[in-house]
C-alpha cells in the first residue's frame, strides 16, 4: 500500500472503530462485511428503526485506488458500518477468499431501499447533486413507492468541503429533518468523507453513498443497458458517454488490478501454492 499523508485536514474524524457485522472478505485492507443486497437493505431498514445510525460504502476500483493516498477516505472506510462489493473485479477478490458474495451497487440499491422505507415508515433526505436532479429523482421514487417520505432534499454549493463549518450545519439539517437514511450523492472520495464526518453530528442517520444514483433517476445521466450491467461492461458504457473525466480513472484502476494480481501471485509462490481463503487474511 502506497504511504498515506501524515495527518487529517482540522475537522475531520481522526479515530474510532467500526460497528458493523464482522467481515466476509478482505481486500488490501478494507473489509467487506455485506454480501446481498437483500441483507444490506434489510440492515439499514431495521437500523433506522432501533434509531442506530452509521454509514454506507460500496467498494470500487476506483476506491481501492484512493485508499491508497488519502487518508481522510481511508479512515471513513475503516469506520464504515457496512461495506458492498461494487463491480465484479471486487466481487472476484472477495470469492477468491471463500466469500458469497454478489456485486451491491449504490445504483441498484436506491430502488429497493425506498420501496422498503416505503412500507416500513421510515424518513429519507436526499444530499448531493443539483436540485432539479433531486427533485426529478424524488418525483420519480414517490410516484413509483406510493407512501415514500422523503424529508427534506439539499444540494451543496459548487466547492462544499466534506468537513467543517459548513458540513456541520448540512448533518444538523439532515438530522432535523427526521429522516433515518440520507442517500448521498456526491461521489468519492468526498461523499464517503462527509458521510464519517457528518455521523458526530446526525447519530441517528445512516448514511448510504450512492454516487450518480439519483442521477440516473433524475434524468441527468443514462446509465449502461442492462445486458452490460450484468456482464461487467458497464464501464466501457462510461467510458465512451464521458472519456474525459473517466479515463485517467479507469487506467489507474487497470493498473491497481494488475499490480493486486501481481502481488497475490507471488504470495502464493512464497507460500508453496497455498490461496488465502479466510476473510481475516490481508493481501
Amino acid at each position: 500500500m502506497s504511504s498515506l499523508p501524515s495527518s487529517l485536514p482540522q475537522g475531520s474524524i481522526t479515530s474510532g472503530i467500526a460497528t458493523g457485522p464482522e467481515p466476509i472478505a478482505v481486500v488490501d485492507h478494507t473489509r467487506i462485511n455485506i454480501g446481498t443486497q437483500a441483507d444490506l437493505v434489510a440492515r439499514l431498514i431495521d437500523d433506522a428503526l432501533g434509531g442506530r445510525g452509521g454509514t454506507t460504502f460500496t467498494l470500487n476500483l476506483d476506491h481501492l485506488v484512493k485508499l491508497e493516498r488519502d487518508l481522510a477516505f481511508r479512515v471513513a472506510y475503516d469506520r464504515a458500518t457496512y461495506v458492498t462489493a461494487d463491480g465484479e473485479p471486487v466481487v472476484r477478490m472477495a470469492r477468491a477468499q471463500g466469500a458469497r458474495i454478489v456485486r451491491v451497487t449504490g445504483a441498484d440499491l436506491v430502488r429497493p431501499l425506498c420501496a422498503a422505507a416505503a412500507e416500513a415508515g421510515v424518513a429519507l433526505h436526499f444530499f448531493g447533486s443539483s436540485m432539479a436532479i433531486l427533485e426529478a429523482a424524488a418525483t420519480a421514487l414517490t410516484k413509483e413507492f406510493p407512501g415514500l417520505n422523503i424529508a427534506a432534499m439539499e444540494s451543496p454549493p459548487f466547492g462544499f468541503a466534506p468537513f467543517g463549518s459548513d458540513s456541520r450545519a448540512s448533518a444538523e439539517r439532515i438530522a432535523a429533518s427526521g429522516a433515518k437514511i440520507c442517500l448521498v450523492a456526491l461521489g468519492a472520495p468526498k461523499q464517503e468523507t462527509f458521510a464519517n464526518f457528518a455521523t458526530q453530528w446526525a447519530p441517528g442517520v445512516n448514511f448510504v453513498c450512492i454516487g450518480a444514483a439519483l442521477d440516473f433517476i433524475g434524468g441527468g445521466q443514462k446509465r449502461a443497458p442492462q445486458f452490460m450491467q450484468e456482464s461487467g461492461l458497464e464501464w466501457l458504457w462510461r467510458l465512451v458517454n464521458n472519456p474525459k473525466r473517466l479515463t485517467k480513472r479507469y487506467a489507474l484502476s487497470a493498473l491497481y488490478l494488475a499490480r493486486y494480481h501481481v502481488r497475490r501471485g507471488f504470495r502464493w509462490v512464497v507460500q508453496g501454492g497455498k490461496s488465502q481463503t479466510k476473510p481475516a487474511d490481508r493481501t
